[in-house]
């Protein structure tokens, strides 16, 4: 239970300072995003493994170091933190930008930017917090959050930079984002933290 409430906690402030600085339309939301989750990562990274993300949570398990139980439960926290953050800043933040949308013609690109990102960050994920050629090391958490701030600054202008399944709930009840784009933050950043943990196997198959 102390690892799932974590995830809770970790994700919550993930997913609420993404909605957050998109509703008050803050000029430097993707650095605040990419700093808390840096900072969430070094606050609970001991105790759950500091994943705020259902995409890493499934690379975790497709490279072997999450069991099907607690991927299922991570992922139910994660949500979870997701749906209840987006609430709270929309409450919090008195002024909304108009929503971001993503124009159907360029759906193909969203999904592939959605999809390469979550790639990264799954794969930075499993190098610098789980490989065996770095134990107990102490840049993880800044590794992992400089991956989500390039990724957004990259990106974020054609697919809103969610990289992250719990973000893109987020979004969408925050009203940043419409329904017909939660597939894409749902498919791309799940497929993408799948072929992490694939890829990871295959270059490391002796760190099980």
């Amino acid at each position: 239970m102390r690892r799932y409430a974590t995830e809770f906690i970790g994700t919550f402030f993930l997913v609420f300072t993404v909605c957050a600085a998109a509703l008050s339309g803050a000029s430097l939301a993707p650095l605040a995003i990419g700093a808390v989750l840096a900072a969430m990562v070094f606050a609970g990274g001991h105790i759950s493994g500091g994943h705020y993300n259902p995409a890493v949570s499934l690379a975790a398990f497709v490279r072997g170091r999450l069991g099907i139980v607690d991927l299922a439960c991570y992922t139910a926290a994660q949500l979870l933190a997701g749906v209840v953050a987006a609430y709270a800043a929309k409450y919090v933040v008195a002024v909304h930008t108009d929503r971001f949308t993503i124009a159907s013609s360029d759906l193909l690109r969203a999904f592939l930017a959605e999809l390469l990102l979550t790639f990264a960050l799954a794969y930075v994920v499993l190098n610098v917090a789980t490989s065996k050629d770095h134990p107990k090391n102490s840049f993880y958490g800044l590794a992992i959050g400089l991956t989500v701030l390039a990724g957004a600054v990259a990106v974020g202008g054609v697919s809103g930079g969610a990289f992250n399944p719990a973000v893109g709930i987020g979004l969408v009840v925050a009203a940043m984002a419409t329904l017909n784009t939660l597939w894409i933050y749902l498919v791309a950043t799940l497929a993408g933290g799948a072929a992490a943990g694939l890829v990871f196997g295959l270059l490391n198959p002796d760190d099980k």
